[in-house]
């Protein structure tokens, strides 16, 4: 996406006590996308999708007996708009990040271990089948906001092409050991997961395109 961008800022305000609210609207915030300026004031850009987005998250301020501004910035100068993209860009760089040290250390000593334990059943392929699948939805998520295409999102995709072939792997090899014992295979999850990846490819494309 070309600039000039536009972004819009949010000013609320809710009561100190109870703070599990004001933690639920400030997770909820992070989740769309939004970086904090300080505490209580956090910016998007624009995007036509911002509104439904954060419709459900002010009627939280109002109902807790908080307030807020939506206040649109109409035009930055060219040094504060960089500041700016560089903050986005960050924010979602370490969550990429976070998925690349998800997919690398936790899902693949998971498979490890019970490749260790040679425990290839059905129960544990469909387990391991889910969290795959919570991964991909995980990038999704960041990848929608990503509206700047923050720079490891490939290494991030290519994490998750390595994690769908690991668990082919084990979903092959739990295939061969059940059919061996005469355990009807027929149910194997291989084949409703094959759409997952399909949801990522483009994602780097995709990641710049969303913004437009």
């Amino acid at each position: 996406m070309a600039g000039p961008y536009r972004f819009t800022v949010l000013v609320y305000r809710m009561p100190a006590k109870p703070t599990a609210g004001r933690v639920a609207v400030w997770r909820q915030l992070k989740k769309i996308g939004a970086i904090y300026l300080q505490q209580s004031v956090c910016i998007f850009l624009t995007k036509p999708e911002m509104r439904r987005d954060l419709a459900p998250i002010l009627e939280r301020i109002v109902s807790a007996a908080g307030e807020f501004h939506l206040l649109p910035l109409r035009k930055l100068d060219s040094a504060e708009e960089r500041k700016l993209i560089l903050q986005f860009l960050d924010q979602t760089s370490n969550q990429y990040q976070e998925i690349i040290e998800n997919c690398e250390v936790n899902f693949t000593k998971e498979i490890e271990f019970e490749k260790f334990r040679k425990n290839f059943t059905y129960e544990k392929a469909e387990e391991i089948h889910t969290e795959f699948e919570k991964i991909v939805a995980w990038f999704e998520r960041v990848r929608r906001r990503d509206w700047f295409g923050a720079p490891n999102v490939r290494q991030a995709k290519d994490c998750l092409k390595r994690c769908e072939k690991m668990v082919d792997e084990f979903e092959a090899r739990v295939f061969a050991v059940q059919e061996s014992a005469g355990t009807d295979v027929s149910a194997t999850p291989t084949r409703r997961r094959r759409h997952q990846l399909r949801l990522i490819e483009g994602a780097t494309e995709g990641s710049r395109a969303t913004a437009k």
